[in-house]
C-alpha cells in the first residue's frame, strides 16, 4: 500500500534492536552499517490510491546517521 505520512509520528517505541531484527543483513546491505532499530508509532496518513486520510500504526527501521527507512502500515486505526 502506497501512502504519505501527513502528521508527526506519535507514541514511538522500539520493537527490536541489533541482532533481534530478522532482516538485519538486508538492511546493512541496502543502507549500510549502523545501529539498526525496528520502531513503531502512530500517524495520520494519506492513502495515495484512494486519497483517504486515516490514522495508522506504522513500522519502520532507523539507524543513527542513516535515518528512517522502509515505512509500512501495519494497521489502519479508527
Amino acid at each position: 500500500m502506497r501512502f504519505e505520512i501527513i502528521s508527526e509520528l506519535r507514541s514511538v517505541e522500539t520493537i527490536a534492536s541489533g541482532r533481534e531484527i530478522r532482516i538485519l543483513p538486508l538492511l546493512r546491505k541496502r543502507w549500510g552499517a549502523g545501529r539498526w532499530r525496528k520502531m513503531k508509532g502512530v500517524a495520520r496518513v494519506r492513502i495515495l490510491r484512494t486519497g483517504n486520510i486515516r490514522e495508522a500504526e506504522i513500522h519502520w527501521y532507523e539507524a543513527h546517521g542513516i535515518g528512517k527507512r522502509d515505512f509500512k502500515i501495519k494497521k489502519l486505526l479508527k
